[in-house]
């Protein structure tokens, strides 16, 4: 039995890696920060260390055959910020794959990381990626689009009654559940392909979004479109005046939604299902 080590495996991709690798019959170790509230993992072996404290990695991917890291943070906590986990906790875990002799270490990026590079938590994930890169250990990077849960924030807009956009509305993306993300995931790590831009199955603009998110909750739709000056003023100030568990997030999904998001179309799940399931907030 092959054993998988998955970092991250409390976070929303990372359960499903877990619920993934045990159902294709691999021995799933889980790292997590807290074992006991981490028991309604998916996993074999609940590994309880500090990414962030590397002498508390030693041994712990002893005998494993593939280390995957969805390992990141979008909300500062404990003090910690992009650099320290995004980056420097990944390239622990990379130090200790190496060490332990790992196949392959396959990490989770973000889609066209390239034009982000401004961005702290897009800066901090590419430059662990241009390590992982020069290591020796074989590696798969993958960059999703965006997940169905971040569609939440366009959600959480309709439930209120309106849905504000930046510019035209007219930017594309195909988000992807998280359960079609795993099987995606696991699919590139086993063909051995270095990288791939994964989406879901529908690509759709983000006035369709926010048009589907109105429907599942059986509510006109209503749409305001902002100039998208507005949304590079908000760039510019958010960094001055709020913290950064605010600003750091927000600074990603308003530079990503500038842009098309479409990667290759993966997976079954529909993101209106997704939104027709989500419990009003």
């Amino acid at each position: 039995m092959k054993t998988v080590f998955i970092a991250g495996a409390t976070g929303y991709l990372g359960r499903y890696l877990c619920e993934e690798y045990q159902r294709r019959g691999w021995y799933v170790a889980a790292l997590v920060r807290d074992a006991p509230r981490a028991k309604s993992l998916c996993a074999d072996q609940l590994i309880e260390a500090e990414a962030t404290e590397p002498a508390t990695l030693v041994g712990t991917m002893s005998g494993a055959d593939l280390v995957i890291s969805a390992l990141g943070i979008t909300r500062q906590a404990d003090g910690l910020g992009y650099w320290d986990v995004d980056y420097q906790a990944n390239l622990n875990l990379l130090r200790e794959a190496e060490a332990a002799g790992v196949g392959r270490f396959a990490y989770v990026h973000v889609l066209h990381a390239g034009t982000m590079g401004h961005v702290p938590l897009v800066a901090a994930k590419s430059a662990f990626v241009e390590a992982l890169q020069q290591s020796t250990l074989p590696s798969t990077v993958i960059a999703p689009s965006g997940y169905f849960s971040d569609m939440g924030d366009i959600l959480a807009m309709a439930e209120a009654g309106r849905v504000w956009l930046f510019g035209d509305g007219s930017c594309l993306i195909n988000p992807i559940h998280g359960a079609d993300l795993a099987h995606a995931s696991a699919e590139a790590i086993a063909q051995e392909r270095p990288w791939i831009d994964v989406g879901g199955p529908e690509v759709f603009s983000l006035k369709q979004v926010a048009s589907l998110a109105f429907a599942s909750r059986e509510a006109p739709t209503k749409i305001t479109l902002l100039p998208d000056g507005l949304r590079r003023a908000a760039l510019w100030l958010l960094p001055r005046v709020t913290p950064r568990k605010i600003h750091g997030p927000a600074q990603f999904f308003l530079t990503a939604m500038a842009q098309d998001m479409v990667g290759e179309r993966h997976g079954t799940h529909r993101l209106s299902d997704h939104f027709n399931n989500t419990p009003p907030q």
